[in-house]
């Protein structure tokens, strides 16, 4: 089940000075939906989070026009969206576990899937992006209501894909002595880290450096490149979505007696 929030339910202090500036968290955000208004259109984008939400942080740093943030379980990242003023939804992990199998009770990742793509869909939701999201969703997310959001996930990935793919990329890249890492941001598709590249950026493997080092200073990458990727891929649908417009009306148009096309 779904566990709704307004937009409006400040929590004072949890979201941080950094990111709300001097006039509060409700007058930074109607400025920044006012200018995400005029740069991406009409394209409602939704955040998908389960742990701290510090690249939630730095999208809404970066002005990104955040519409809903979704998680799957309790987390900092849907009080970093509340304290913006930002809906967000809960839907639970943990209410789609039950019945038995071999390894124990059995998790409905497709019964699960289904339900979040109704969710965002039900709020007009057009793009996601996963940032930290701890669940695998399967395909039937991506074919929802006629394949809704098939090629309009996005996804990061600790390393310069394909190369080390997986839960562990970090250390796996340390484990091979590759000389660079890096961070990916990419389309995601029901195959985990096997969708196309949109963006990379290389990260040096330095001397003495171990999994927690590494992967801190790609994270400061992540942060960067990641708001920027977005923000393209959503200038990129709205001016899709702008062509869709025109096309219609341009179709809809009353013609002349006489008037070709």
């Amino acid at each position: 089940m779904a566990q709704t929030t307004g937009a409006a339910c400040p929590r004072a202090g949890a979201y941080g000075s950094e990111a709300t500036g001097e006039r509060g968290h409700l007058s930074r955000r109607t400025a920044l939906l006012e200018c995400g208004a005029r740069r991406f259109g009409a394209v409602r984008l939704a955040v998908l989070v389960s742990g701290t939400g510090s690249i939630l942080e730095a999208m809404l740093r970066a002005g990104l026009p955040v519409d809903l943030v979704g998680a799957d379980r309790p987390c900092r990242g849907l009080g970093i969206a509340a304290d913006a003023g930002i809906e967000t939804v809960l839907v639970a992990r943990s209410d789609w576990v039950g019945g038995s199998s071999d390894s124990g009770r059995r998790f409905d990742r497709e019964g699960y899937s289904c339900e979040l793509a109704a969710v965002l869909g039900g709020r007009g939701v057009e793009v996601v992006a996963m940032a930290g999201f701890g669940t695998v969703l399967d395909g039937s997310f991506f074919e929802w209501s006629g394949g809704r959001y098939r090629g309009r996930v996005l996804n990061t990935h600790p390393s310069l894909l394909p190369a080390f793919p997986g839960w562990h990329a970090v250390r796996d890249a340390l484990d091979a002595g590759a000389a660079e890492s890096g961070c990916t941001v990419h389309v995601a598709i029901p195959e985990v880290d096997a969708g196309p590249v949109l963006a990379q950026c290389a990260v040096p493997v330095l001397t003495g450096d171990d999994e927690v080092t590494l992967h801190e200073r790609i994270k400061a990458v992540e942060r960067e490149l990641y708001p920027a990727t977005i923000a393209a891929f959503l200038e990129r649908c709205a001016g899709e979505a702008a062509g869709d417009d025109a096309r219609r009306e341009v179709e809809l148009e009353p013609r002349q007696e006489g008037q070709t096309r």
